[in-house]
């Protein structure tokens, strides 16, 4: 990124950044329950009890190891972490454009959000 930067190239990188990050965790999601399927879990769910996943699918790490291992649970997981990373960083491009074209306001705005949801990640669980 140059330091040219200017407010219809800030939108079109942004723009850009939310269509790569929604496909590819759409893609991410669709491999993952196509594999879900393919594997034979295509049996009758049971709606009335909750069965939470295994430890590997609570954390960051384990999510990535279990989807580089293609397993359909992990896959599915990884592509909503992508969807939820991706207006993150949204925010996160806005903060460097805003901070390339030297609008102060701006980027300390932008950076006040990307704390508030950067806190808010952290503490979801």
């Amino acid at each position: 990124m140059s330091a040219r930067m200017n407010d219809k190239r800030l939108e079109t990188i942004i723009g850009r950044l939310l269509q790569v990050g929604v496909f590819l965790a759409a893609a991410t999601v669709l491999a993952g329950g196509v594999l879900y399927l393919v594997e034979g879990n295509s049996g009758r769910v049971n709606f009335r009890d909750f069965t939470p996943g295994g430890p590997d699918l609570r954390s960051l790490a384990g999510i990535v190891n279990s989807a580089v291992h293609l397993h359909s649970l992990g896959l599915m997981q990884l592509g909503l972490l992508l969807l939820i990373a991706t207006p993150v960083a949204r925010v996160a491009m806005a903060v460097v454009g805003f901070a390339l074209e030297h609008d102060r306001l701006y980027t300390v705005v932008s950076l006040i959000v990307l704390a508030v949801l950067a806190a808010s990640l952290i503490h979801a669980g």
